[in-house]
């Protein structure tokens, strides 16, 4: 049975997730380690955080239905279903991975979630200028991208920019809507694979999620007052002091 001083913690943790994935993605940088803090084996962890901070995402999806239309002739729902695919697949992996494995790989997940968040968006940009691959290697891309939304999920908003703007033809701007939408499906997917598999430990995800839909509302607010350059530094701080706890971890 968790004491108060963990469920509060699980609630602090799912404020800042839901406040950094309002402001600029990342949030499983605070909910994750601090599932694992709390006791939890990191593949429990991950499934727990994945579903504490799905009500955020839908609702920003939500939000956003107005703005969406086809990407690369492909309709909404098309590559919805792809991502929804994925994101099953990567859930079922992360399922029949061992814990200790899990471990081990994890910290490079994070390092690479790392790397997106700091120069996905510039490299999409400079890429966008130069390069324009055909729609069928969207599809495959987009595979890709639901089975590590699946599996990990870190960071895979930035990745879906990257990608869009270099398969797509797309700005990052333009893609706000899109990107949250396929994020959605894929956590959902893995939510629902999760929730199944009860991998989910409620007693902490609970508290989690409410302080996420709290945190997601205040983080939407302070990013209309809060300067850019402010927020991406916070997030970026956040990360690289995240994944060099887990290689400690993983590799002291």
């Amino acid at each position: 049975m968790a004491d108060l001083s963990g469920l509060g913690f699980a609630a602090g943790a799912g404020l800042l997730g839901g406040a950094m994935n309002a402001l600029a993605g990342g949030g499983t940088f605070a909910t994750m380690p601090t599932l694992i803090a709390l006791g939890l084996p990191s593949p429990v962890a991950n499934a727990t955080s994945n579903v504490a901070l799905q009500p955020g995402l839908g609702a920003s999806a939500w939000a956003y239905r107005k703005g969406l239309g086809p990407l690369a002739g492909f309709s909404m729902p098309v590559l919805a279903a792809i991502t929804f695919a994925g994101g099953l697949a990567g859930s079922l992996l992360l399922v029949a991975t061992p814990a200790r494995l899990f471990d081990v790989v994890v910290p490079w997940l994070l390092l690479l979630a790392t790397i997106v968040l700091a120069f996905g968006q510039r490299a999409a940009v400079a890429l966008h200028r130069r390069v324009t691959i055909g729609p069928k290697t969207l599809v495959v891309a987009q595979i890709l991208l639901g089975i590590y939304g699946g599996y990990f999920g870190g960071g895979v908003g930035l990745m879906m920019t990257a990608a869009f703007g270099l398969l797509a033809h797309q700005e990052p701007h333009k893609m706000a809507g899109a990107r949250t939408l396929m994020v959605a499906t894929a956590n959902a997917a893995a939510a629902l694979i999760f929730i199944v598999a009860g991998m989910v430990r409620w007693i902490y995800c609970i508290p989690m999620l409410i302080g996420a839909i709290v945190g997601g509302y205040l983080g939407a607010r302070l990013g209309q007052i809060l300067p850019p350059l402010a927020i991406r530094i916070w997030t970026l701080l956040i990360t690289a002091v995240t994944t060099a706890v887990f290689f400690w971890r993983a590799y002291a």
